[in-house]
C-alpha cells in the first residue's frame, strides 16, 4: 500500500472513532444536538475516505470526484452546524446552502477538468473548504468563549482553512496528483498526512468542550434545586464561599438572609402539596427579582431558604429582606392564602467568620423571629446572638 493509502486508511479508523465519540454524546444527552451534527459529519468523512481509496480504479473519474467533492463538502458544513448549535449561535443556514450549492455547481462544471492537475483546477477544488472552515471560526469567534479550548479550537479552524488554500501550491510545487495517481504522489501523502494531523486536532478540541460543557451542565443540575430553580443546599454553600473569598480579595463587607415560610405544615395539610409547591416557586421568584446578580440564592431545605449578599452591610441586607417579606405577604391573595407570610433572620459576617458559623448565627435570629411572632425580621448586629437585635415585626 502506498503512503497517501496508509495514511488513507488511518483517517477512516480515525474518523470512526470521532463519529462513534460525538455519538456517544449525543446519545448521553438528547439536548446535545451538536455533537449529533459532529457525529453525521465524521461518519461522512469516513464515507469520503472510502470513495477516495476507489477513486483511483474508475476508469472515468470524473462524476465520483465531484461526488466525493461534495460528501467532503457537506462533512465540513455538518460540522459548522454542530458547532453553531453547541455555541448557542443560529445557524447560517442560507450561508452554507449558497456555499453547497454554488460550491458543487462550479466543480461540477469544470468536470471535463476532473483528471487536470492544474493550479486552477485546484484552486476551485479546495477554496470552498478554506471558506467553511473560516466560517467554523467565525461562529466560535461570536460565540464569545474565550477558553483557552475555545480559542485553541478557533486556531486550529483557521489553519485547517489555510492549509486547504496552501494545496494548489503544493500541487505545483510537488508535480501535481491527479485522480489515477493520487495515492501514489508525493502530493497525496503530503496531503493526507496533513490532513490526519488536523483531523485529530480538531476532533479532540470539539470532544474536550462538549465534554467540558456537559460535565458542566450535569454539575449546575447536581447544585439545582428542581422545583424552585434556585440552588439547592450544596450548591448554595459552594457558591456562596467563593462569593465570600472575592468579597473579602475587594474589601467589602458580605450579609446573609436565612428565611422561613410560616404555617407551610398547614398550606400541604389544607390545600395539597400541589399548592404548596405553587407557594414554593412564587417564594423563589420574589427571591430572585428583589436579587441582583451578585447575590447567592438557594432553597436550602423543605421551606427553608437562603441568600448571601456579597458587598452589602447589614442594614443593606435588612432591607432586601423587608422587601421580599413585604411582596411575600402581599402574594397570598393571587395564591389563595390569607395571611401567607415568612420570617427571616439577617447576620453581617464578622471579620474571618466562616459561612457555616454565619448560617448558624442566621438560624437563631430566624428563630427568634418564629418566637416572636412570625412575619418579621430578625437582625443580628456585631456578630452576636439575636439577644442583641433589631426586629421589624409586619403589619
Amino acid at each position: 500500500m502506498s503512503a497517501a493509502g496508509f495514511v488513507l486508511a488511518i483517517n477512516i479508523f480515525v474518523a470512526g472513532l470521532f463519529a462513534a465519540a460525538f455519538g456517544a454524546v449525543a446519545w448521553h444527552s438528547r439536548e446535545a444536538i451538536g455533537a449529533r451534527w459532529l457525529a453525521i459529519a465524521y461518519g461522512l468523512g469516513i464515507v469520503n475516505a472510502g470513495l477516495e481509496l476507489v477513486l483511483p480504479g474508475q476508469s472515468d473519474p470524473r462524476l465520483l470526484t465531484l461526488v466525493v467533492f461534495a460528501v467532503a463538502l457537506g462533512a465540513f458544513l455538518a460540522c459548522v452546524v454542530g458547532l453553531a448549535c453547541h455555541y448557542n449561535k443560529q445557524v447560517p443556514w442560507k450561508t452554507i446552502g449558497a456555499l453547497g450549492l454554488v460550491s458543487v455547481a462550479l466543480n461540477a462544471a469544470m468536470m471535463d477538468q476532473a483528471s487536470s492537475a492544474s493550479f486552477e483546477r485546484a484552486m476551485v477544488y479546495q477554496l470552498p473548504y478554506f471558506a467553511v472552515h473560516l466560517l467554523g471560526a467565525a461562529i466560535v469567534f461570536r460565540s464569545g468563549r474565550r477558553g483557552p479550548m475555545d480559542v485553541t479550537l478557533l486556531v486550529f479552524f483557521v489553519i485547517s482553512g489555510l492549509q486547504f488554500v496552501a494545496k494548489p501550491f503544493m500541487v505545483v510545487s510537488l508535480g501535481g496528483a491527479t485522480p489515477d495517481n493520487y495515492l501514489h504522489s508525493l502530493y497525496g501523502a503530503y496531503s493526507q498526512m496533513l490532513t490526519a494531523f488536523l483531523l485529530i486536532a480538531n476532533g479532540v478540541l470539539m470532544l474536550l468542550i462538549m465534554v467540558r460543557d456537559e460535565l458542566a451542565v450535569l454539575t449546575i443540575r447536581s447544585e439545582t434545586d428542581k422545583l424552585s430553580g434556585l440552588w439547592n443546599r450544596r450548591g448554595f454553600e459552594d457558591h456562596s464561599e467563593r462569593a465570600l473569598v472575592e468579597a473579602r480579595r475587594a474589601g467589602v463587607p458580605s450579609a446573609l438572609v436565612m428565611a422561613d415560610l410560616d404555617r407551610f405544615k398547614r398550606i400541604n395539610d389544607t390545600l395539597g402539596h400541589a399548592h404548596g409547591d405553587e407557594v414554593i416557586a412564587a417564594f423563589a421568584g420574589i427571591l430572585m427579582d428583589n436579587a441582583d446578580k451578585r447575590m447567592v440564592v438557594g432553597r436550602t431545605g423543605g421551606e427553608e431558604f437562603a441568600v448571601f449578599v456579597p458587598g452589602a452591610n447589614l442594614p443593606a441586607a435588612r432591607l432586601y429582606a423587608e422587601a421580599v417579606r413585604t411582596a411575600f405577604s402581599a402574594k397570598g391573595p393571587c395564591l389563595g392564602v390569607p395571611g401567607l407570610s415568612a420570617s427571616f433572620g439577617v447576620v453581617e459576617l464578622a471579620e474571618g467568620e466562616t459561612l457555616g458559623s454565619a448560617m448558624r448565627r442566621a438560624d437563631l435570629a430566624l428563630y427568634d423571629a418564629k418566637k416572636k411572632g412570625r412575619d418579621q425580621v430578625s437582625v443580628v448586629a456585631d456578630g452576636g446572638v439575636p439577644g442583641r437585635r433589631m426586629g421589624s415585626r409586619g403589619s
